[in-house]
């Protein structure tokens, strides 16, 4: 059941304000409610985060949420114009000058918020086919 059911991502900040600043202002989002002292962020495919006040933002050292993109080389393009830095992982292989890291069959690229939270944006590399029959030669 839950399979089926949307999947929202909470953004935890310990000045919702100033991440606000940074999301909107940075980022280039904005806001489509205010509730409960958050803010609600809606994106593609009618999904959604919830920015919400929290003594932990910036506690986890994994991702908090990704954006699934088309063009990671047009979206890092436009967030470093608008003063993000991308972070470099030590250990990380196949990362081009921009910081975007192509392993797994997806294109990846990481940016800390205002506080301390890991987001990224992913792009998802077409996997080749496997040869053998098709249709048009069975």
């Amino acid at each position: 059941m839950l399979q089926e059911a949307p999947m929202y991502s909470y953004i935890p900040a310990q000045d919702v304000g100033r991440a606000r600043r940074f999301y909107e202002d940075k980022v280039g989002l904005t806001a489509s409610l205010e509730i409960a002292g958050g803010v609600v962020y809606r994106f593609g495919k009618g999904t959604a985060c919830f920015l919400y006040e929290s003594p932990n933002a910036g506690t986890s050292k994994a991702s908090q949420a990704f954006w699934d993109v088309e063009d990671i080389e047009r979206e890092v393009a436009e967030l470093k114009r608008r003063g993000i830095e991308f972070e470099r992982y030590e250990g990380m292989q196949n990362v081009d000058a921009n910081g975007i890291s192509t392993e797994g069959g997806a294109r990846a690229a990481w940016f800390k918020d205002s506080e301390g939270n890991t987001m990224a944006l992913i792009q998802t590399l077409d996997t080749p086919k496997p040869a053998g029959k098709t249709a048009g030669n069975a």
